[in-house]
């Protein structure tokens, strides 16, 4: 069970033009962006990654509006762990858990995941915030993740498991957020 005070959210190069040529892209982008207000309202520790920003593009708008006050790291090696920056601020955060949710399912986020288990963190896919060109491609992303350890949830499932009462002062923003 996801708990707040160790559970933080990676977002996974949803940039530029390829954030719109994924599969159900403009889904993908509007959970992603529930996902980070979520995690805004509670209080989690929130980690962008962009895969080489200067010649795929930034993090798409809508979502980095969420993020004004965070840095993305940049990173030209497909799994972030790999980046050093990354794997500092990562350690920093004092969680036990990553949500990870991002772009492109089977490399970035795939390799990432997986770097993130080999590290000894507890991995949870949000899988309704991921996506690949192909959807084919989402599922072996999803399938090969999921046989190394990764634990699959969904952006209603884990936003409640962390909010985990109605009387908490959260549980209202949050069902705003998914109705």
């Amino acid at each position: 069970m996801l708990n707040r005070n160790e559970t933080g959210l990676i977002v996974v190069d949803i940039q530029g033009k390829l954030a719109r040529l994924v599969h159900d892209s403009e889904s993908l982008i509007a959970n992603c962006e529930k996902l980070i207000k979520g995690a805004r309202i509670l209080g989690l520790p929130i980690i962008v990654l962009e895969q080489n920003p200067q010649r795929l593009g930034a993090t798409v708008k809508e979502l980095s509006k969420e993020l004004k006050d965070i840095n993305p790291i940049a990173k030209f090696t497909f799994n972030g762990c790999e980046s050093a920056d990354f794997s500092q601020l990562a350690r920093k955060q004092n969680v036990d858990t990553w949500l990870v949710c991002g772009i492109e399912a089977h490399i970035c986020v795939y390799q990432t995941a997986i770097g993130l288990i080999e590290l000894g963190y507890n991995v949870e896919l949000v899988t309704d915030c991921i996506s690949s060109r192909q959807i084919t491609d989402k599922q072996i992303g999803i399938d090969r993740t999921r046989v190394h350890g990764a634990a699959l949830t969904s952006l209603e499932m884990c936003l409640y498991e962390l909010v985990r009462d109605c009387r908490s002062p959260e549980f209202k923003p949050i069902l705003q957020l998914v109705r």
